[in-house]
């Protein structure tokens, strides 16, 4: 199996596990400060124990300079999680979801911006049909449920959380080489810094349902799921990571539907229906762009 669908096959995976960590966030019930704090202790511990089988505590795996990078990208990741989170109770998770996944179009900006990397026609046409379908997504509101206690902030701190997702993957992308179970476990472990000093010690969760919830968060969500992620990034150009992404707001709205009977409008369903179409042609290589024939 080539590098490239090796990385698009663990980006599916990612994004569909990624999906619904809303769904396992809202059902915790829990304050954000302690999902997130509770997340990186357990993933740290999934990352630990997988980084010490695979032998990676080697001086030679990283450098200081790359642990560095590693912990700027931890900062972005956390407060990536933490602004998502937020944003869940008071914009749905279908509509913070969808809004947080213009963060594709961020990643490919900076790319081009910091990268390097090459902007076609044919990927900027993709990426429109996709974040076309995000804006249909975005305006049809689910039809049964709550929308949320804040739509308008919702809608605010997803798109901070596109933000700090898109800097921590342009920073993944400079560690290119290192092993991401260790970029994961030092950006969990910068993480645990951060956020102890908010994590609410003294009234910890009785029931064992909360905290197999907290758990499935950390191992799978983070632990599994990171690994995939960042294993992902390292193996394929920006615009197909943004591409791929887009399977992340469609699982989600499921999650959603299936978890709080937030139901599909016809205007959302054409939304999930392009940005799946978008990301099998960015995958595949479809062109949208006729090509010029230049005649002698």
């Amino acid at each position: 199996m080539s590098d490239r669908m090796r990385g698009t096959v663990e980006m599916t995976a990612a994004m569909v596990i990624s999906g619904t960590i809303g769904l396992f966030v809202v059902l915790s019930g829990q304050p954000v400060m302690d999902v997130v704090f509770w997340r990186c202790a357990f993933g740290a511990i999934t990352l630990l124990i997988v980084c010490a089988a695979l032998g990676l505590f080697r001086p030679e795996v990283m450098t200081r300079r790359q642990i560095a990078w590693a912990a700027v990208g931890g900062v972005a990741i956390v407060s990536n999680w933490i602004l998502l989170f937020a944003a869940f109770p008071r914009a749905s998770i279908s509509i913070a979801t969808a809004v947080y996944n213009v963060q594709p179009f961020m990643l490919v900006a900076l790319g081009a911006l910091f990268l390097g990397e090459r902007l076609t026609l044919t990927k900027l046409a993709w990426l429109g049909i996709a974040f076309g379908g995000m804006l249909m997504i975005v305006q049809a509101k689910p039809g049964t449920g709550s929308v949320g206690t804040d739509y308008l902030g919702g809608v605010l701190l997803a798109l901070g959380a596109a933000f700090f997702y898109a800097i921590a993957a342009i920073i993944t992308k400079k560690l290119k080489g290192v092993p991401p179970h260790l970029i994961a476990l030092i950006q969990v472990a910068v993480g645990i810094v951060m956020l102890a000093p908010f994590a609410n010690f003294t009234e910890l969760p009785t029931d064992a349902k909360t905290w197999t919830l907290l758990v499935a968060v950390g191992i799978i969500h983070t632990g599994a799921m990171y690994i995939l992620l960042y294993g992902a990034i390292q193996k394929l150009p920006t615009n197909l990571v943004g591409a791929l992404s887009f399977i992340y707001p469609v699982v989600a709205i499921l999650a959603d539907f299936l978890g709080f009977g937030h139901r599909l409008q016809p205007l959302q369903l054409v939304g999930a229906a392009a940005i799946l179409i978008a990301a099998a042609g960015m995958t595949l290589g479809w062109s949208v762009v006729k090509p010029r024939v230049v005649r002698a």
